[in-house]
């Protein structure tokens, strides 16, 4: 592991010039996801520290410092960032991905509207409920991959429409995919737009949000993606009958009806909970689910 001495060392290699937005923007990236995959993969309180730490000092250079020869300095973070997100021979290797194609659908709570079609936000989002999930999980000893890239923000920067959300989060899953060999399920998580009374549960004297999962017919993986579906949907009821609203095939012709599901096996586009429901009912009805996956990844060694 390089010292903080050796990093300078690299960034004074170059004579001055004023570093470019799209650069500055794309190192911090690869700086986030380097340290994020230190933490995900060694999991030491000690190494998230440092890691943390390594990103605001390197991310307050590239603001303040003039430097020339950009990309010879990224190639060099980069490298660095690979070489130490590389998994120790002990450590847990991701079982779960979980992403967010529609990453901005939002809640009446958070977002101060009461029209569905406008319940949208840049941060105060359906990630968070991600977010929530994956600690859950890793709660539950289960190594979890959240996606953080931001889709819409892809979109706009594409000069693409919504429409071509999936084929945004498509690729961020492809690239998951290929360095995380491990991963056994993926899960697309939304909210969505139905009314309270059709997305709520109430089990002793709390409310949760109830949840669907969507299965795509139109790939070659659907009969084993429907099966897991099934499965998650039958474990749920054992436990919190009411909580899982069951099953939904989607038949429609398309690649975007795939919902990205004919990737790789284990694959399901949960919709939690809708507009009208909160953040909490929503972490409420994640912190369930994931104790039942933990049961049903337990039961399949």
């Amino acid at each position: 592991m390089q010292t903080d001495k050796e990093l300078f060392s690299i960034i004074k290699e170059t004579y001055p010039m004023n570093p470019k937005a799209d650069f500055i923007s794309k190192t911090e990236l690869h700086l986030r996801n380097a340290a994020e995959q230190m933490t995900r993969k060694r999991n030491p309180k000690l190494l998230f520290i440092t890691a943390s730490a390594f990103l605001v000092c390197m991310t307050a250079v590239l603001l303040i410092l003039p430097f020339s020869g950009g990309e010879r300095i990224y190639n060099k973070l980069v490298s660095l960032g690979e070489n130490h997100s590389k998994p120790s021979v002990s450590s847990q290797e991701p079982l779960i991905y979980i992403y967010h194609s529609h990453d901005q659908e939002s809640f009446f709570s958070e977002t101060q509207t009461t029209d569905p079609n406008k319940a949208y936000h840049p941060s105060k989002n359906i990630t968070q409920v991600g977010e929530r999930f994956s600690q859950s999980l890793m709660k539950n000893n289960i190594d979890t991959i959240h996606e953080t890239r931001d889709v819409m923000g892809s979109l706009r920067k594409r000069g693409l429409s919504f429409s071509n959300s999936y084929s945004v989060s498509r690729e961020f899953l492809t690239d998951i995919l290929e360095t995380n060999k491990s991963i056994k399920m993926v899960f697309d998580i939304h909210r969505d737009a139905q009314t309270r009374n059709d997305t709520t549960f109430k089990n002793k004297g709390k409310d949760f949000a109830t949840f669907t999962l969507v299965v795509s017919r139109s790939n070659m993986y659907y009969e084993d993606n429907f099966k897991f579906a099934e499965s998650l949907h039958n474990k749920m009821e054992e436990k919190y009958p009411g909580l899982s609203n069951g099953v939904i095939v989607i038949s429609n012709p398309g690649n975007q009806s795939t919902y990205n599901q004919d990737l790789i096996s284990g694959s399901i586009l949960l919709n939690i909970g809708g507009v009208e429901n909160t953040l909490e009912e929503e972490y409420r009805t994640v912190d369930v689910l994931a104790k039942v996956i933990a049961e049903i990844l337990k039961a399949e060694k």
